[in-house]
């Protein structure tokens, strides 16, 4: 048996899959504990984890987009969110004595902690942005972020020239997509792709279960937690879906994932909720209109549900061009698409067998991949790869006493 302490940004694409590796840990007889907003993490991971809460605090500027959205993602929160729970973390290491650290590919208060007890840390990647290789041929972009991490790195006394890529454990990284997505690129053997973590999530929401109509097809739209960040472009785009679905009640079902509010009279054919159960009603669906979350896009193709994306910011536009590159989709503009276009864009999906059969291809590859259950398998290889007087000794033994 071993201890394992999860460190995750506390956002629900992140924290779902990180949920379920630990689960599977669990299963297999290890202890997992969690550092973290309670308000966050505890509706996600189960009222009887164990924590060290954090507390939480807002973070601005995630409503940019372009380069200025990598900009604004590490300065305004992955940087300063680093700095705000890196006491929590040194505490959890201190207290709990982990033997592995499984931390958030933005969550680099893990990371510092892990190096400064000596401890083996593992990288669950959650979004493209950092595994797609974005930035392979922006070198000043590459020197920037590499500038923040060790500012980083020497705030936390860690010594100058030993400092790896905090964004990519050398031990091993695990990332929540297949190489069936991820076209051509070339990963060392360290890398996991293990597909999404779908399993064992807590009972989503009631749902009208009664209103779907078998006799029509059904449609989701949702842009997740965009809608928190981008309300007023978020609205007009939920609009925009609606009125892109409006005409088409004879044969079309909808479910929008959104504020009540956002759209307050709907036809009838439209049901719009603040939360729904994902993971039950997807397969019953027959397409997704999403923002291009990584999350929500293997969910849906998990299902073997094609697409309709309008990317807007960060590893989006990544993960819809991968989509397409698959044939399981179409890409739309954020900003710009109007209903008439979506309209056409989702019909197309409807109606074209080509999008159903290529988001059934990379269904199958993404079982075959593994899931939470491969992530879990990779994290006990790696176990069992350490030193065994690393595996015998009191972390507390190994790390200088924790302090």
């Amino acid at each position: 048996m071993s201890r394992f302490l999860f460190v995750i940004l506390p956002l629900p694409g992140h924290i779902n899959p990180a949920a379920a590796v630990a689960r599977n840990l669990a299963e297999h007889g290890h202890e997992v504990a969690w550092v973290g907003s309670e308000a966050r993490f505890r509706p996600l991971i189960g009222p009887d984890a164990a924590m060290f809460p954090t507390g939480m605090r807002p973070y601005r500027g995630q409503a940019d987009t372009g380069m200025t959205s990598v900009k604004s993602l590490w300065e305004s929160f992955v940087v300063p969110f680093a700095r705000f729970i890196l006491p929590v973390v040194e505490k959890a290491v201190a207290n709990y004595q982990p033997d592995v650290l499984v931390v958030d590919q933005h969550a680099l208060a893990g990371v510092l902690a892990a190096e400064r007890h000596g401890l083996p840390w593992v990288t669950l990647a959650s979004s493209s942005l950092e595994i797609a290789q974005p930035f392979s041929k922006m070198p000043k972009v590459q020197a920037w972020i590499s500038g923040l991490m060790a500012k980083l790195w020497a705030e936390a006394g860690l010594p100058a020239g030993a400092m790896p890529d905090l964004r990519f454990s050398p031990h091993l990284v695990i990332a929540f997509t297949a190489r069936a997505m991820t076209g051509e690129l070339v990963f060392p053997e360290h890398f996991a792709l293990v597909g999404p973590a779908l399993s064992g999530r807590p009972a989503g929401p009631d749902f009208p279960w009664d209103w779907l109509d078998p006799d029509r097809r059904h449609v989701l739209v949702t842009v997740g937690t965009m809608a928190e960040n981008n309300a007023t472009d978020s609205t007009n785009f939920y609009a925009r879906a609606v009125g892109a679905l409006r005409p088409l009640g004879d044969r079309v079902q909808g479910i929008v994932i959104g504020p009540p509010d956002v759209i307050p009279d709907p036809p009838e054919h439209i049901v719009v909720a603040s939360r729904v159960p994902l993971l039950e009603l997807m397969p019953r669906l027959d397409a997704v209109v999403c923002h291009g979350g990584l999350n929500t896009v293997c969910e849906a193709l998990s299902c073997g549900v094609p697409l309709v994306i309008a990317p807007l910011t960060r590893d989006q536009p990544i993960n819809a061009a991968q989509v397409v590159a698959a044939g399981a989709g179409i890409r739309v503009k954020f900003g710009r698409v109007s209903p008439d276009q979506l309209r056409t864009a989702v019909l197309s999906v409807l109606d074209d067998p080509r999008f159903r059969v290529a988001a059934r291809r990379l269904a199958e590859a993404f079982a075959a991949a593994g899931g939470a259950a491969e992530a879990a398998r990779r994290i006990e290889l790696l176990l069992d790869a350490m030193p065994e007087a690393d595996q015998d000794e009191p972390t507390a033994a190994r790390n200088g006493g924790g302090g």
